[in-house]
């Protein structure tokens, strides 16, 4: 349990990285109220409003016979027909987030401006007009092999297929806003209170992916209400305290979408069948996020380093 609530905790705190630089900017030309009544209340909404229902609903939806308690609390149930409902609903959860998050590291592979950490991401990301070739392939093989499981399955990996392209174009919509949002006070033309309603839709939009991932660490409500909220209590003190720091390091953000495409894969294996240990999915988190956060400091020192050259050099 501790386990998979660090690695709850790991993941969104690097996943929302983006979500905290762009709360940072809009931060900068609001109010003292505006950014305190933020920083306490929004996160408040950003824990149990967003982080805390949405995976419970979604449980709750997938096993509707269990009722609002049950969907909370099931996962620690000893009743068997409790364990044996999430037993057989699991893999149309899976099955459907799995879709959604492999989906969402193409996306990011072939179409999103990024610093390369491999020659090969430079290479995706110049082919990036096959993107809708890639996933439509991959979305019609998944079906292809879910069909011979379960009908069901196959539909569950198209409504995450869906579910993908609808907040794909939310987001495109966000970001427009965004833009007005990072502009000065005097250009802006907004009032405090038009950002904040903002900042919570931008908050609510990035908390999706976090969300859908965390069902490959564990199905049970609780432990995901805690991990999540812990990552988005971090992402709060990054926002607040350390950003500029944290855009110092230019490869956390690859690091979030790998682990997006392994939590992805892994839930697959799991909606197929495939039997993964509970403890692969925060290791693996640990392993790429590490990497990559290795990378980045060893980036950021060899920078440091010619600056330091450059200036003795200059003098």
């Amino acid at each position: 349990m501790i386990l998979v609530i660090l690695g709850l905790c790991l993941f969104e705190t690097i996943n929302s990285i983006d979500n905290a630089i762009i709360n940072a900017d809009v931060l900068r030309g609001m109010s003292a109220w505006a950014r305190k009544w933020f920083l306490l209340w929004g996160l408040i909404i950003a824990v149990f409003l967003v982080r805390g229902l949405l995976p419970w609903l979604i449980v709750w939806a997938t096993v509707p016979q269990l009722g609002p308690l049950g969907a909370l609390t099931a996962t620690f149930s000893s009743d068997p027909m409790v364990i044996s409902a999430i037993e057989l609903a699991a893999p149309f959860l899976l099955a459907g987030a799995g879709t959604f998050l492999v989906f969402l590291f193409f996306h990011w592979l072939f179409m999103e401006p990024k610093n390369y950490a491999h020659r090969h991401e430079k290479f995706f990301h110049a082919q990036w007009v096959w993107f809708y070739a890639v996933v439509s392939i991959l979305l019609a093989l998944l079906v292809w092999f879910a069909l011979d499981s379960n009908p069901v399955l196959a539909l569950a990996m198209v409504i995450g297929s869906t579910a993908f392209f609808i907040m794909h174009g939310f987001k495109q919509n966000v970001e427009k806003y965004e833009k007005d949002l990072t502009k000065s006070n005097k250009g802006s033309g907004m009032s405090d209170i038009s950002k904040l309603m903002y900042l919570e839709i931008i908050d609510a939009s990035f908390s999706v992916d976090g969300v859908l991932g965390a069902f490959a660490f564990t199905l049970a409500v609780p432990l995901i209400i805690l991990g999540n909220g812990l990552g988005a209590f971090v992402v709060r003190e990054i926002t607040v305290h350390n950003i500029e720091t944290i855009k110092k390091y230019a490869y956390l953000k690859n690091g979030a979408m790998y682990s997006i495409f392994f939590l992805g894969s892994i839930m697959l294996l799991d909606a197929f069948k495939f039997e993964i240990p509970s403890f692969v999915s925060p290791v693996i988190t640990f392993i790429i996020v590490g990497y990559f956060f290795y990378r980045s400091w060893d980036e950021l020192k060899k920078l440091e380093l010619i600056k330091k050259v450059t200036k003795k050099n200059k003098k």
